[in-house]
């Protein structure tokens, strides 16, 4: 039930984490103090976002250099692949931007290295200007401080086909609303088609083990906990719907793409997503979009997984009080919500998601998908930690697919899965 990484239309695709001794020292770290006058050349770097927002972006830094005469704003943009290589060779080399886009995975290392303005000193007057969870997902476990502006915010709903659940004997009116539900529907649509149609199509990720109330790592952010009864119950769960073929059998090696493909062909009874889903669905599958449901993420928290790009002042910059005010500028509620009417993310400021714009119906899915989602993200979490690597991904990974082919047990796989994980977090 993962929602797919997919921030922005223009496919950000968030990139593995930086190795820590691209980075250097944190005794290299410069002052917090951002007071003083707003001047100076500092240069802004984004994440494969020009191509489709060439004249947004050039239309804000215009505004704010109107806005603070003296001041010079150079862009860049990075192309998705290789980009954390590239702030990793940045860093190393000392030409990292002043102002840089990143994703919490991206700004962990950053941090321990000394080489991320902890803006809880550097700028704590803005920190009532974002929601709560948006702030809190670029603090790094272990470390005092918070280390980049919230910018844009993600999260989905839950995609079901009405025609496939009416079939299995289901009420395609209430669909599932907990995990028990959702394992119990599909161990029934499994039986009722002779495994023919699966429910899921994933495997379970971290965020999953984050919804379902595992406690991923211990306070001290010095090793995972995943492995605790929590965890070892929904992995075992998903053994059960593996068995009967309620999870599809390429969920081993399933992509959010191949998933979604899955889904869109109607092998699959339910489907993360987002609003632009819908139109996918109208234009390529209209038998069905027909029949689409649409329900909220399932949680037993009580909190959605939220993702979340943000901006990040580079500590050693020297012209720290100009780039923290376009740090600012550039996620502030009046630049995110234009932002959020160009492409289907939604803003980090407070207040931002009582905007018609995420309130008012129009009769739409696709305004209903909106305002579901905004609705869900005031209280939603980045689940995913940010220390946990794209290495420690495929780790877990890996052990979950040994538990569902039988080859370990769950716990055992966890545990693996944990030690292959801490072992990682050490040598970073």
């Amino acid at each position: 039930m993962r929602i797919p990484r997919r921030a922005l239309a223009a496919a950000v695709v968030l990139a593995t984490a930086l190795p820590l001794s691209a980075c250097g020292s944190p005794s290299g770290a410069g002052s917090s103090d951002a007071s003083g006058k707003v001047e100076g050349e500092i240069t802004f770097q984004t994440w494969n976002l020009q191509a489709n927002f060439k004249d947004y972006f050039n239309g804000l830094i215009a505004q704010f250099e109107k806005s603070h005469p003296g001041t010079e704003v150079k862009w860049v943009d990075r192309p998705a692949e290789g980009y954390a290589d590239k702030i990793s060779a940045d860093a190393a080399g000392g030409t990292l931007p002043d102002v840089v886009n990143v994703s919490p995975d991206l700004v962990a290392p950053l941090a321990k290295a000394g080489l991320a303005l902890d803006l809880d000193k550097a700028a704590p007057e803005y920190k009532k200007d974002y929601l709560e969870g948006a702030w809190a997902s670029h603090r790094i476990p272990g470390m005092e401080g918070t280390y980049a502006f919230p910018w844009y915010l993600n999260t989905g709903p839950l995609f079901y086909n009405k025609r496939l659940f009416q079939e299995a004997g289901l009420d395609a009116a209430k669909p599932p609303k907990t995990y028990d539900e959702v394992f119990a529907s599909g161990l029934t649509m499994a039986d009722k088609s002779k495994g023919k149609i699966a429910t899921l199509a994933n495997v379970p990720t971290i965020e999953d083990f984050g919804r379902y109330g595992v406690e991923l790592m211990n306070k001290q952010g010095t090793g995972f906990a995943f492995n605790d009864a929590k965890g070892v119950e929904l992995l075992t769960h998903y053994k059960e719907l593996y068995d009967a073929k309620a999870l599809d059998p390429q969920a081993l090696t399933a992509t959010p793409e191949s998933s979604g493909k899955k889904f869109l062909t109607e092998a699959v009874a339910m489907n993360p997503g987002s609003a632009l889903d819908l139109g996918n669905f109208k234009k390529q599958a209209p038998s069905l979009y027909k029949n689409i449901g649409i329900t909220d993420q399932i949680s037993s928290t009580g909190h959605a997984n939220m993702y979340v790009m943000g901006v990040m002042v580079n500590s050693r910059t020297k012209q720290k009080p100009a780039a923290v005010a376009f740090a600012h500028f550039v996620t502030d509620a009046t630049r995110q919500m234009e932002f959020a009417r160009k492409v289907a993310i939604f803003p980090s400021t407070a207040g931002s998601l009582d905007d018609p714009y995420f309130t008012k119906e129009d009769g739409t899915d696709e305004t209903r998908v909106r305002i579901a989602a905004a609705k869900s993200l005031k209280t939603a979490v980045n689940y995913t930690p940010v220390l946990f690597s794209e290495q420690m991904k495929t780790a877990l990974r890996n052990e979950v697919a040994k538990a569902l082919q039988g080859k370990e047990s769950p716990k055992e796989a966890l545990d693996n899965a944990v030690k292959a994980c801490d072992r990682l977090l050490q040598q970073s």
